[in-house]
């Protein structure tokens, strides 16, 4: 297994539908166990494939003791909107977080690296990250789904100069671990709006 490079906000791949897979075979096994390896490297709630730079509909996530990945993923939400029970944050948009109405309950449906059917199901915490996650397989960030003073705060701390240097730091500082096996250090602090995002810690 091996860490692999997070692609950041601005590259192409994070804004393009990823492709339905076809192939269970081992490159997909070796795909999620490197996905899992990183998601865990960078202390992620979850990871998408497009964000390490492969377009394919898979998604990793580890949601409080709850690991696995799903293949090929059919979302269902529904419930209530969590409002501002937490705040979001995406490892490919380091650095800034905000509340995202995302409803309370999610489902989804898929199949894992064999092939084999998958159902995944939860709220709180784990329908956020399911609801985040299948937004990246469509090409979708959290950003997008703000609204008003929220978004604009947003897109201006992305245009900024020091948020060129938040990304430059982050990417420098998961460089360390690129291609190695796992040794979990301390999340690193990075320059927010509203700090720590629940699916990135910090600038990390």
């Amino acid at each position: 297994m091996a860490v692999l490079s997070i692609r950041m906000i601005g590259d192409p791949i994070l804004r393009t539908p990823a492709a339905e897979v076809t192939d269970f075979g081992p490159e997909l096994a070796r795909l999620v166990e490197d996905m899992t390896e990183t998601m865990i490297d960078v202390q992620g709630a979850g990871l998408a494939a497009p964000q390490v730079g492969i377009g394919l509909q898979v998604f990793t996530y580890r949601v409080d003791g709850v690991q696995g990945h799903v293949v090929n993923p059919v979302l269902e939400v529904g419930g209530e909107s969590q409002g501002e029970s937490d705040v979001e944050g995406c490892l490919s948009v380091p650095g800034l977080g905000s509340y995202v109405g995302r409803t309370d309950w999610a489902r989804v449906t898929g199949k894992d690296v064999s092939g084999g059917d998958v159902v995944v199901e939860g709220t709180g915490m784990l329908a956020r990250a399911l609801q985040h996650e299948t937004d990246h397989l469509r090409g979708t960030l959290y950003i997008d789904r703000l609204e008003g003073e929220d978004r604009k705060s947003a897109l201006r701390a992305i245009r900024s100069a020091e948020y060129n240097r938040v990304t430059s730091r982050t990417a420098a500082q998961r460089s360390r671990s690129l291609g190695s096996s796992f040794t979990q250090g301390p999340a690193s602090g990075g320059t927010a709006s509203r700090s720590t995002g629940t699916f990135g810690q910090g600038a990390r």
